[in-house]
């Protein structure tokens, strides 16, 4: 029996910094044990199977490590299984299918947080931007995109997120990575 896995890496391929070719994360996967590995644009996002008897923070542990080793740098990931990335998308308490998938982003993040954290953001001053909290993610309402967004702006200080990962996908991104694990999922059925 196996699970099938989304990985999500932080801050790689950014500026020409903390490269980390999608041929070589495949090829560390691989070394791992985990199968069926597919890549997904160049800014660290994977999908693979691996023994269901493997947790996510024991996979996260494992990935971290190997990639360490391999890049001689370390990488903050995040390990997600199917069902959590399809709950995410289905509970999006904005209207996805209305928007274009740079208006709309999930920041996953390694565990749950509270909204005290965001006490000192003043959301109607970044109106229209909203986000909102769900399980272990924050969606972003950004009708400029992210690059503009000022509220992003604002949630991606250090103290916001203190003591919790945190890396941010597109909504396209999203969409893809549940129709990837999907797909995997379905081919181990």
């Amino acid at each position: 029996m196996t699970t099938t896995y989304a990985l999500l890496l932080r801050g790689i391929n950014v500026g020409g910094h903390r490269k980390v070719p999608m041929a070589d994360l495949r090829s560390v996967l691989e070394g791992l044990g985990y199968r069926d590995v597919k890549t997904y644009l160049q800014s660290g996002n994977a999908v693979f199977t691996a023994p269901a008897d493997h947790p996510d923070d024991v996979v996260r542990q494992a990935v971290e490590a190997a990639i360490e080793k391999h890049f001689g740098f370390s990488v903050d990931c995040l390990v997600r299984d199917h069902d959590y990335l399809a709950a995410v998308e289905r509970d999006c308490p904005f209207p996805a299918a209305e928007l274009e998938g740079k208006q709309l982003h999930a920041f996953y993040l390694s565990g749950s947080v509270d909204e005290k954290r965001f006490a000192g953001i003043d959301e109607e001053a970044f109106r229209p931007e909203a986000f909102a909290l769900g399980d272990r993610v924050l969606y972003l309402y950004a009708p400029d995109g992210l690059g503009r967004s000022k509220l992003g702006e604002a949630l991606s200080r250090p103290a916001v997120f203190k003591g919790v990962t945190v890396t941010a996908r597109n909504w396209n991104t999203v969409r893809k990575l549940v129709e990837l694990t999907e797909v995997a999922q379905s081919d181990e059925s």
